[in-house]
């Protein structure tokens, strides 16, 4: 049984009594979410997609968090955006002008990247919840509730508690009414009057009506514990950073439990997700990340979701854009072959069908082949689809073009000593370090080649037939050998496409011209 239907049923059970599972997740717009951050929200997606296919109602939401302060320029934004530190994230300027605000710009950014995957949660923007005023009530609750919170959050750290510090401690930020930073300091609550007085670096200060607050946070800590309450939370996973004994998750497991009288969520911790030959975490404001849309250009929807799907939650793997790529194609072609023909089951093939997509039209081309097909022909899809056509590899044409798309972008951006062309004169020097019997077998299959009553099938039959030997062993040996003969001359590379497309891209003619000297 695969990991997020083992999650589904252990819901299903603890909550027997419960009409709608509310799954959640959520990320700050700091930058561009990377394919770290994408864990999370996938995982709530497999738990929801087990979930409905269990016959359950389910509302998946996912928070944007654009109510927390911008906190440092990210790497690839204007350093000149240092002035709006403390502001919101909802507040600040769109870093390319095209957006009504930074977090608007990342969010919009992301959520075009779900579409591919066909996740489409409830966005919830906690701008827009705060400065609604719905959380008015429980940010007055938490500050009637203060020293209690102080005293759960303390016994969570090794430092002493005092009274000075627990008669000062209050669980929200204010924004400034003037500046609109988060540079405050917090003076006094009123529980009768039910007022807040700051002051503000800037030099500002006001007493604020908490019950018609607008510019009120709640820390972190309470407000993830708040919101599992107004929503009903009854999963929601989380990082490795909030996972351990003094991370956020137990911390607002009790401040849920003893404040807001509410039974925190079912829990899953997901490990890091790291880019290949580096150990440093993945971050969207050091630039050091892959985005949704990074892998999108390479693999098809499905092979990223099921990147996901195969590893449980905290299992840490890494991706790499280098020969990776052809190996997770691979994978995930076999195994996709293996479902289609019923000879697979268990968590793998079940990993596979929870990260297909509801238009999957069957197989796609080989990515392997279409990947080494390209630069042969010049990227030129036509005959790219001609040749796979004649080889019984025809396929839909927009999965065609995808697949082709991809291959490109992965060739040219990633991998470009794959930019192999057939070469142009033959390599003479390579030709004469070969001996007596690898120059016969040359000469043997450049007559096969030119004799056009042959069909590929009868050709390919054939040339393997060249270096026949009683033993097998050695016979595939000697066939290896021809080949990377033929694709060195060829090509200049110990390996190409399969003989018959080798010989459709590059021509019998030019063949000739490079074997038979």
């Amino acid at each position: 049984m695969h990991w997020a239907e083992k999650i589904a049923n252990q819901l299903i059970e603890n909550h027997q009594e419960r009409q709608t599972f509310v799954c959640a997740s959520g990320i700050s717009p700091s930058g561009s979410v990377h394919i770290g951050n994408f864990r999370e929200i996938v995982t709530t997606s497999f738990v929801a997609k087990a979930l409905r296919r269990a016959g359950k109602e389910v509302r998946f939401i996912f928070s944007w968090d654009d109510f927390d302060r911008f906190r440092k320029v990210p790497k690839l934004v204007d350093p000149a955006f240092g002035q709006y530190i403390g502001l919101p994230y909802s507040q600040v300027p769109c870093p390319h002008g095209c957006h009504t605000s930074y977090a608007a710009h990342f969010e919009a950014e992301f959520e075009q990247a779900l579409q591919a995957f066909e996740i489409e949660p409830e966005f919830i923007y906690q701008s827009r919840e705060y400065q609604s005023r719905r959380y008015n009530p429980a940010i007055l609750h938490a500050l009637r509730h203060r020293e209690e919170i102080y005293d759960i959050l303390m016994s969570f750290k090794t430092g002493e508690s005092s009274a000075e510090d627990r008669a000062a401690f209050y669980p929200v930020n204010v924004y400034c009414g003037r500046c609109g930073k988060d540079a405050t300091t917090i003076l006094s609550f009123d529980d009768s009057a039910e007022t807040v007085v700051y002051s503000c670096k800037c030099g500002h200060a006001d007493t604020i009506n908490v019950p018609e607050a607008d510019n009120m946070k709640l820390h972190w800590k309470i407000d993830w514990p708040m919101r599992w309450n107004m929503e009903q939370v009854v999963f929601e996973p989380g990082g490795r950073d909030h996972s351990s004994e003094t991370g956020s998750y137990n911390v607002a497991a009790v401040i849920s439990e003893r404040i807001f009288r509410n039974p925190p969520p079912m829990y899953v911790p997901y490990e890091f997700i790291s880019i290949k030959g580096s150990y440093a975490k993945m971050s969207s404001s050091s630039g050091h990340n892959y985005t949704p849309d990074d892998l999108l250009n390479i693999y098809a929807p499905e092979n990223i979701l099921f990147l996901f799907a195969k590893y449980q939650p905290n299992a840490a793997f890494h991706i790499g854009l280098d020969e990776d790529v052809l190996r997770n194609y691979a994978e995930f072609e076999r195994y996709a072959a293996g479902v289609h023909a019923g000879t697979l089951t268990g968590d793998l093939a079940d990993a596979l069908k929870l990260s297909l997509l509801s238009g999957s039209a069957g197989m796609a081309p080989s990515f392997s082949q279409v990947s080494s097909l390209l630069p042969l022909i010049n990227f030129d899809r036509r005959m790219l689809r001609d040749i796979l056509a004649k080889n019984g590899a025809e396929a839909d044409q927009d999965q065609l073009r995808q697949t082709a798309d991809r291959a490109e972008h992965w060739i040219r951006n990633w991998m470009p000593h794959k930019l192999v062309t057939v070469n142009t004169s033959p390599d003479l020097a390579y030709y004469h370090s070969l001996d007596l019997v690898e120059l016969k077998w040359l000469r043997t299959l450049c007559s096969l080649l030119r004799n056009e009553e042959l069909d590929e099938g009868q050709r390919m039959t054939q040339i393997y037939a060249i270096c026949h030997h009683e033993d097998k062993k050695t016979m595939r040996t000697q066939q290896k050998r021809l080949f990377t003969i033929i694709y060195q001359l060829v090509l200049s590379a110990d390996e190409g496409p399969r003989l018959p497309m080798l010989i459709q891209a590059a021509g019998t003619d030019r063949m000739l011209s490079l074997l038979d000297l």
